[in-house]
C-alpha cells in the first residue's frame, strides 16, 4: 500500500513538472532553454561561453 502512494505521489510530480514546462517555458534555466544560435553579451555582444556574465562590465565596446 505504502508502495503505490509513493509511486501515484511521484506519477503526479512528473504531472505537475510537465505542465510547468507547458505553460512556462521561460521559467527554465539559461541552460535548458531552446535558443536559436548562441548567447551573446547584451551589451558588448562577445559570445558567453562557460560563464553567465561577461568580461565588459556593462560597459560595452
Amino acid at each position: 500500500m505504502l508502495f503505490k502512494i509513493i509511486f501515484v505521489f511521484l506519477l503526479l510530480m512528473v504531472l505537475v513538472a510537465l505542465v510547468g514546462r507547458v505553460l512556462f517555458p521561460s521559467a527554465l534555466p539559461r541552460v535548458l532553454r531552446k535558443r536559436k544560435g548562441a548567447p551573446r553579451c547584451a551589451d558588448c555582444g562577445r559570445y558567453l561561453i562557460g560563464r553567465t556574465t561577461c568580461d565588459c562590465k556593462g560597459g560595452g565596446k
